[in-house]
């Protein structure tokens, strides 16, 4: 009996002189080794285990993978045992996910919820030297398991098992996971099961491969219990295997049939070839999804190879359905495997497409609620994309950091209103790091906004790239990095400009078909793969218009192709209505709701704050602002010439002010004057000195007294010594205030502390 055909110990056998020949019925299932197996690696979890049962290949059969789930209770041993049964009749493989689930149709990564043992897949090289590393680095394992198959030297394939001290949930299963892979690398292991949903073969069971049934067999079972921590600091310890270490295991099997000679070769149903028509084909969807998955090909492209080899090659063709649905089937598996497609970013299998229709009837029964804006009110919905266009230097990177963390936030800004708190992406091509977190930090945020999106805001320093394939990777990775449970609500790309790929031809912004390629075949494409109900931000510059054009159509501002408006959801121009003035225009176009009227901004304190638009002026707006400067000219001398002449140790009333100070300094007639004095006592930025003694001046006869302004002093006609320094200066003493102008009443009131200046609210300078 050799070590390739285990069978069933008989006695006729053993007295039988005739030829060796293979035991007609086969290796049968062990329930006891499934019993035990069970126990090690789900004795403790609760929910419910996901079993696979797959056809072995190179036995000429075909057939669907089976799933079930079964309840990780005392049952599970019988009905696995049973499971397994079927499976050794209809000969097919049986695999379990290592670690429960919630419920039936569960079985992805996130949707494992319990794992209690740990394990190695050891499936090629020098195996009996990776278990001798194991063994002298992490100690007696509990089970050591040959899964069935055997490597190029004949030596058998392994699973070493660890089992924990208790189930490992959230944060430690991770950590299980995550050491599982750790493992693999340092000795030449199977890296795939850093996921937590790569299947295993079940001990107990029987391995069919290429007619080969060997029981997938327990070699060694100890009463060994692991703690996860103490475990993790002896994988920490472990070092690489020499020549094997850091290094996954290789993919090829050398029972496989070359690639090549799959692809050009016609094989006949029955077995009647060196591989089966499953073999085949597996073989080339595989290699076509592999094209697709790296960028290769399209999606569609994909589709027509497979289906071009499905009716070439195959003798007679699989029906159209099931070559889809292996299609489909290989595909999850090869993105479970390999992570999501690294170039073009299609999230389907290579199948066909169906357009959705609808008739008048279905729309207008169809009652069910609105989806919920991004932003309210419509500006940005579920799947829209908002462009905002601004001309340079008008503040618009800074508009948009503003708005957008407070998107994160969950807080509304000028009137946009988030459903809770974003998760923001703001992909951006202009600022370096050290800049960025500079005028992040002079942005003048409230705390609470700033505390709320620490983590759902996330930016990116200056790029260096353009949105093209691989440019389109590496973003989806760093979104994905960014955001790894849950997709963010909205990715922001500023600007266009900086990240433009107008496709193979190298079109411009300027030219449409560029930028229809730009919009559908970059940035929708990356909104579809990242997360399809996001909404999407472009910003973007605007071009030189005269103020009539602004006025009559603002988004005719908007540069490059004029495809980018008709393609946009939401627009909005930011713009100086007066190029002297401070304030900006923030015009608003919706295509998926009622119109917005425009709103006037500016930055207030650090902040964007809305203005009141009936505080613009619409009759002669210039010649009004140049009146406006003149008024803030008039005071700011006004002030000097106070603090001035008080160093040289004068006070003055209002009525001298005028009289001394007339037609100086541009200052006007002495009315004009008095009348300026007058504003700025009623704004608190002059108050009055009633007793002027203390600075050797007598009473005045004005019912106000003396004008004070902040920070004025006079000299006292002496000098003084530092005691420190020795140095000899004047001595000087502070002009206090005694009494203010009331602003709501003009009456002349008490000051109640001289050495605190106080202005009406909202008044100061």
């Amino acid at each position: 009996m050799s070590d390739d055909n285990i069978i069933h110990f008989s006695p006729w056998q053993d007295f039988n002189d005739a030829p060796a020949a293979e035991d007609p019925f086969g290796v049968e299932p062990d329930p006891v080794q499934i019993a035990t197996f069970l126990d090690v690696v789900f004795g403790w979890c609760e929910g419910q285990i996901p079993v696979r049962g797959f056809v072995d290949m190179g036995q000429g059969k075909e057939g669907r993978p089976h799933n079930v789930w079964m309840d990780a209770d005392a049952t599970a041993a019988g009905k696995l045992a049973t499971f397994a049964n079927w499976a050794w009749r209809e000969g097919a493989a049986v695999y379990v996910i290592p670690g429960t689930v919630a419920g039936a149709g569960q079985a992805k990564a996130a949707e494992v919820l319990q794992m209690q043992a740990l394990v190695v897949d050891l499936d090629a090289g020098g195996i009996p030297a990776k278990l001798a590393h194991l063994l002298r680095h992490l100690g007696q394992p509990t089970l050591i398991i040959e899964s069935g198959g055997r490597t190029s030297e004949g030596a058998a394939k392994l699973h070493v098992w660890w089992k924990m001290t208790e189930p490992a949930e959230g944060a430690a299963l991770a950590s299980l996971c995550r050491l599982r892979g750790e493992i693999a690398l340092k000795v030449g292991g199977d890296t795939h099961f850093r996921s937590a949903h790569q299947p295993i073969r079940v001990a107990g069971t029987v391995y069919h491969k290429h007619g080969n049934q060997r029981l997938v067999q327990i070699r060694e079972h100890h009463s060994v219990e692991v703690d996860l921590d103490e475990f993790a600091e002896r994988v920490a310890e472990m070092p690489p295997l020499p020549g094997a270490g850091m290094v996954a295991s290789g993919s090829v099997t050398p029972d496989k049939p070359r690639l090549d000679d799959v692809l050009v070769t016609p094989v006949r149903e029955g077995g009647q070839d060196d591989w089966s028509r499953f073999e085949g084909a597996s073989a080339a969807i595989g290699h076509f999804i592999r094209m697709v998955h790296e960028g290769r090909m399209s999606k569609d492209e994909g589709w027509q190879a497979i289906c071009g080899y499905n009716s070439a090659m195959l003798r007679p063709s699989w029906p159209i359905e099931r070559l889809q649905r292996e299609s489909e089937r290989l595909w999850d598996l090869h993105v479970q495997k390999n992570g999501p497609p690294l170039v073009r970013l299609d999230s389907a299998a290579p199948a066909p497409c169906e357009m959705p229709t609808f008739t008048l009837g279905a729309l207008l029964d169809d009652t069910s609620p609105m989806p919920e804006d991004i932003i309210a009110p419509r500006v940005l919905t579920p799947g829209g994309l908002l462009v905002l266009g601004g001309a340079p230097k008008v503040g618009k990177s800074d508009l948009t950091i503003s708005w957008l963390v407070h998107m994160a936030a969950g807080v509304p800004f000028l009137g946009f209103t988030p459903p809770r708190p974003l998760r923001v992406f703001y992909l951006q091509a202009e600022i370096q790091y050290h800049y960025l977190r500079e005028r992040l930090g002079q942005i003048a945020l409230p705390a609470r906004v700033l505390a709320a999106a620490r983590e759902t805001f996330v930016a990116t320093p200056k790029l260096k790239l353009l949105l093209d394939t691989e440019g389109s990777m590496r973003v989806a990775r760093a979104i994905q990095a960014a955001f790894p449970d849950v997709g963010p609500d909205i990715i922001c790309i500023d600007p266009i400009r900086n990240l433009f790929d107008g496709g193979p031809d190298g079109g411009g912004e300027n030219d449409n078909t560029a930028m229809m390629f730009f919009l559908k075949d970059r940035v929708e494409v990356l909104r579809d793969y990242i997360n399809p109900a996001c909404g999407v931000i472009l910003v973007h510059h605007t071009r030189k218009l005269s103020k009539q054009q602004l006025k009559d159509d603002p988004f005719l501002a908007l540069s490059g192709a004029s495809a980018l408006r008709g393609f946009y959801t939401s627009g909005l121009i930011l713009h100086r209505p007066d190029e002297d003035a401070p304030e900006r225009k923030l015009e608003i176009e919706l295509r998926n709701g009622p119109a917005l009227p425009s709103k006037l901004i500016d930055k207030v304190g650090g902040q964007w704050v809305e203005i009141n638009p009936m505080n613009e002026r619409l009759v002669r707006a210039e010649v009004g602002a140049k009146y406006d400067a003149e008024r803030v000219r008039k005071q700011e001398v006004i002030l000097s010439i106070l603090l001035e002449e008080a160093a040289e140790g004068r006070l003055y009333t209002a009525n001298q002010f005028a009289e001394v100070f007339e037609n100086k300094g541009g200052l006007g007639g002495k009315d004009a004057i008095r009348d300026r004095i007058a504003v700025q006592a009623t704004k608190g930025t002059i108050k009055f000195v009633r007793n002027a003694a203390p600075y050797g001046l007598g009473p005045s006869r004005s019912r106000f007294g003396y004008l004070c302004v902040e920070g004025m002093v006079m000299p006292l006609g002496r000098e003084e010594v530092d005691p420190e320094t020795g140095e000899v200066s004047p001595a000087r003493v502070a002009v206090l205030p005694t009494h203010y102008k009331s602003p709501q009443t003009g009456a002349l009131l008490e000051v109640e502390n001289p050495h605190i200046w106080v202005y009406p609210e909202g008044d100061r300078p």
